[in-house]
């Protein structure tokens, strides 16, 4: 092991982002070793990544799952110190021996070991928008607060990151005109309004670019994913919600541009595949191999479309709800992680999801959410709103 390689802990290791930082430290075994894999319930791929990767350290976060971790821990060559408490992913971001933390928890459930690893002051290769977007500016506060480094992992946002010559440098952003994002317009483009409320989990989780989880997939095909982008790099590069804008582009090959005030415009380019971004993060501010192929201009077609909030009204949604600030992005996020979660049980459809998330924000008072405990506290309400309206929309 080099004296340079870079101790990485992934907290969310069996995810796509997971397996694809794995994939991506395998290819450059000099500079990363893993220190610690989270994972909530995959205990099969989990046992697979400990054998290749050796961790020191393990967190599974379901206890029937770390009971069987444990049991079957045979298997293995070595033994890792498990961690199985609810705060065993937040213990392991603080090791020592960890430089760089994967945080790639989907949901508000990646929010507080986020916290704990900023706290730290580690460097964060940002994989969860969701926690972002419902902590609003507190964890850019405290990762500012503590000297951590806050790196995005999200295609655009490191797409973002690579056309700004150092996004911290304040006479860059000053420089910068408006923001755009890509999207490529999910499974359902080219299908009328009129359908979507007759499509199955399994039609909206066909993303026809990208391999992802279920949840992320619905977002994609709802658009929401893109309006939570939106929030994110508002926050992340300080940008009022109306100077960042999305382009339906459908080949994802272009993931992001920036408009500079003397009418330069930067685009960042490459195939849809995440480890291009992880590579860049995690080698930040060097490069490394990521496996991906060269892009080949000569083949490449490029269209760019204005999206049709009528038929995505999510990604409206996201702009008002940013605009409003406060608490209210907390409560879109936690109403849209229930309201998918009722889609993908078939207990509303598709259009329905905007409804419920439309029904909770519109429902509760905008207040100020300055602390983890305060966040924590409107997201449980935001949820148990949302339980409720779908189980009134359920009885008619």
């Amino acid at each position: 092991m080099s004296t340079h390689s870079k101790g990485i802990a992934i907290l969310g290791s069996t995810g796509s982002v997971g397996c694809n930082t794995l994939d991506v430290i395998a290819r450059n075994p000099d500079q990363f070793h893993v220190v610690a894999l989270g994972v909530n319930t995959s205990v099969k791929t989990l046992l697979k990544q400990c054998q290749q990767f050796r961790p020191q350290y393990v967190v599974v976060s379901d206890s029937r799952a770390a009971e069987q971790f444990c049991q079957s821990l045979s298997v293995l060559d070595y033994s890792p110190q498990i961690f199985t408490s609810d705060t065993g992913l937040e213990q392991i971001v603080t090791m020592p021996e960890v430089d760089c933390v994967m945080a790639a928890i989907v949901g508000a459930a990646g929010l507080p070991s986020t916290l704990a690893a900023a706290r730290a002051g580690k460097t964060i290769l940002l994989a969860n928008k969701e926690a972002l977007v419902m902590s609003g500016e507190l964890l850019i506060a405290t990762a500012q607060q503590h000297a951590a480094q806050l790196l995005p992992i999200d295609s655009e946002h490191n797409a973002i990151f690579q056309c700004m010559a150092n996004c911290a440098d304040q006479q860059v952003l000053q420089g910068v005109d408006e923001i755009i994002l890509t999207a490529s317009g999910g499974p359902f483009l080219n299908t009328p309004r009129e359908s979507l409320s007759g499509v199955t989990p399994e039609q909206a989780c066909q993303h026809p670019n990208w391999s992802m989880g279920k949840k992320i997939s619905v977002d994609s095909a709802t658009m929401m994913n893109k309006g939570l982008e939106l929030i994110e790099a508002s926050l992340l590069f300080n940008m009022n919600i109306d100077r960042v804008r999305v382009l339906i582009h459908p080949q994802s090959v272009v993931h992001a541009l920036v408009n500079y005030k003397d009418g330069s415009m930067l685009a960042h380019m490459g195939y849809p595949d995440m480890r291009v971004p992880i590579a860049h993060a995690m080698a930040w501010p060097n490069r490394i191999q990521s496996g991906v192929q060269k892009l080949d201009l000569t083949r490449t077609h490029l269209e760019f479309m204005r999206p049709d909030l009528d038929k995505f009204p999510c990604l409206a949604l996201a702009m008002q709800v940013q605009s409003q600030g406060q608490s209210a992005p907390t409560v879109m996020n936690a109403a849209n992680e229930v309201a998918v979660q009722a889609f993908l049980d078939e207990q509303i459809n598709f259009m329905q999801i905007h409804t419920v998330v439309s029904r909770v924000v519109d429902s509760m008072q905008l207040v100020a959410v300055k602390t983890l405990e305060s966040i924590l506290e409107v997201d449980r309400q935001a949820r148990s709103l949302t339980h409720d309206i779908i189980r009134q929309m359920e009885s008619l």
